[in-house]
């Protein structure tokens, strides 16, 4: 069977990925960094998947195109 997909904190993508927090937020409104998944009222994280993708790839990550995403694409 399968293991969910983790959330992890902000503090542990810092770790395993060697940027500071700037950094992470630059990369995030730059669009070259998973963004943050609401997780709470106050909490906010990330797929673990997401993170391991970056870190395979960081030149050339990507983000994963939802259904909504591909619809609005094709109407350009």
């Amino acid at each position: 069977m399968r293991q969910p997909d983790r959330i992890i904190r902000l503090r542990t993508v810092l770790a395993r990925t060697g940027l500071s927090r700037s950094t992470i937020y630059r990369k995030i409104a730059e669009g070259t960094f998973p963004a943050q998944i609401k997780i709470s009222a106050n909490g906010a994280g990330w797929h673990e998947s997401e993170i391991d993708r970056w870190i395979a790839d960081p030149a050339g990550w990507r983000a994963t195109m939802t259904t909504t995403d591909r619809m609005d694409a094709s109407r350009t």
